[in-house]
């Protein structure tokens, strides 16, 4: 009787915790976003008011389901009532979550013309949830390499994802080609349009999770902001499940039956593993690999290593300003806090931020990263200087921040002006100029310009802005990616 009871409240407790966790991911704001894309996306399925899909023949052959670009626009700013540039931005912000797609390009995005798209099936919508692994995407990239058809050719950066994967899986990689192989010979008995559709939803699911070199992957999610929306929400369950829990926990833990429960369920948790091992290892490879040739224990410097010889020009190398070597520019590609670290990236990147005009960001970040080094009889005049000049309305240089981060650094400097009050409108113009100047950094022109300028008695021609260079005597460039 005790042990059918004791299963019974087992049996109930799962069932509230599995309520709660359900609650918890809907309550999600992210979820909660791809929500309301998706009752969009629903209403443009509309057969009576929806956008009109129709089947298009070309010289040769037919292109089935699709829908221009120009009648998503027309579609959102008729039944949105908006103007042209919302409703261009929120058909962009719809294509690069995936729900819509170009058929014929990788770059995820919508434009006002007669460009041809897609729908994307359901059961690949990002709510789902979906999280695929680099070895699903090995398999996938090895299936477009046996399907003899041009739409199917891998991109430069995807040839370069393969082989990367091949190496990393060499020692199962005949299980990925088994794979791959069963699901080309399960795709060539489709009918030949409808194969059309599904390559083509197959390719732009993975653009969204691996997307084009440049482009922002929308699956990222950054880990503080989820923790604090998770712990807010669990705050508000908790605090609407006290009550029951406290008589429940009460007569559960009031037996020694109860206490033996709880402590096996204790121990189940602790042994289950909050993140995969594989996603681990796949960061300290990537990293490995990335970091390889800076590591003096792997490849030799040139010139010599300082604490080795008695030469000190590679000290003198790594802090010119003037002639910056080819592997202090290699870096500067890799990240924004690369970048800010190398004295002269960190110049030349304010040269291009003066042309933008939005210099003052950068200003702000450094000032703010001063005010954690001064002595702490000079932070309060400090922080109120900084307040005055960049935040304070009608400042004479100011940022660009929302109010919500901008009342909680007020709250702050009002109650304790320290040296980590400005951390968060810090973190805020970081990110800004992650996602924003940085990007446009390292893709347009400047930065192509500046690699030429240092090296301009090779008299070559560089075609892209990302380089990689070996580290032998000399220095070699070689192209990356195609001209942008």
């Amino acid at each position: 009787m005790a042990r059918s009871e004791m299963q019974g409240t087992e049996a109930l407790s799962l069932g509230t915790s599995a309520e709660r966790s359900a609650r918890l991911v809907e309550d999600n704001p992210v979820i909660m976003i791809y929500r309301k894309m998706e009752k969009i996306i629903e209403s443009m399925q509309e057969p009576q008011s929806g956008i009109p899909v129709r089947t298009v023949k070309s010289f040769i052959s037919k292109i089935p389901s699709v829908f221009t670009g120009a009648s998503v626009v027309c579609w959102l700013m008729r039944q949105m009532k908006m103007d042209e540039q919302e409703a261009l931005h929120l058909a962009h912000l719809l294509s690069a979550h995936g729900y819509i797609f170009p058929i014929d390009d990788h770059v995820l995005t919508v434009k006002n013309d007669l460009t041809y798209h897609r729908f994307q099936t359901p059961f690949l919508w990002p709510s789902n949830s979906w999280d695929p692994d680099s070895y699903d995407y090995a398999v996938y990239l090895c299936k477009r390499t046996m399907q003899n058809k041009q739409r199917l050719e891998l991109a430069d950066y995807e040839a370069e994802n393969l082989a990367r994967l091949q190496k990393l899986f060499s020692r199962k990689w005949e299980f990925v080609f088994m794979q791959a192989e069963a699901q080309a010979r399960v795709d060539k008995k489709r009918d030949r349009l409808e194969r059309k559709v599904l390559d083509s939803q197959e390719r732009a699911f993975w653009d969204v999770h691996r997307p084009v070199p440049g482009c922002v992957n929308t699956t990222d999610v950054d880990v503080r902001k989820s923790n604090r929306v998770c712990k807010a929400l669990k705050m508000k369950t908790n605090s609407e499940q006290t009550n029951l829990n406290a008589s429940d926990a009460n007569n559960s833990l009031s037996t020694m039956t109860g206490i033996k429960a709880e402590i096996e369920r204790l121990q189940k948790l602790l042994q289950r593993r909050r993140i995969k091992l594989s996603k681990v290892a796949e960061s300290y490879l990537f990293h490995c690999e990335r970091y390889a040739e800076f590591d003096g224990l792997i490849f030799p410097p040139d010139p010599s290593n300082p604490w080795l010889s008695d030469s000190t020009d590679f000290w003198a190398l790594e802090s010119s300003m003037q002639d910056v070597p080819a592997r202090r520019i290699k870096r500067w590609g890799f990240s924004l806090r690369e970048l800010l670290q190398d004295p002269a990236g960190r110049e030349h990147f304010r040269h291009f931020l003066e042309k933008e005009f939005s210099a003052e960001n950068l200003k702000f970040w450094e000032i703010c990263e001063k005010v954690k080094t001064v002595p702490q009889k000079d932070v309060e005049a400090m922080v109120t200087e900084i307040y005055r000049e960049h935040l304070a309305v009608g400042a004479c240089d100011p940022v660009n921040l929302d109010c919500r981060v901008l009342e909680s650094v007020k709250c702050k400097i009002d109650e304790n002006p320290d040296r980590y009050c400005l951390e968060e409108a810090q973190e805020h113009i970081f990110q800004l100029m992650k996602r924003d100047s940085y990007n446009r950094y390292i893709r347009l022109d400047v930065y192509k310009e500046f690699v030429h300028g240092n090296r301009r008695k090779s008299k070559k021609r560089f075609g892209s802005v990302r380089h990689l260079c070996d580290l032998s005597g000399k220095i070699n460039f070689k192209t990356r990616y195609s001209e942008i």
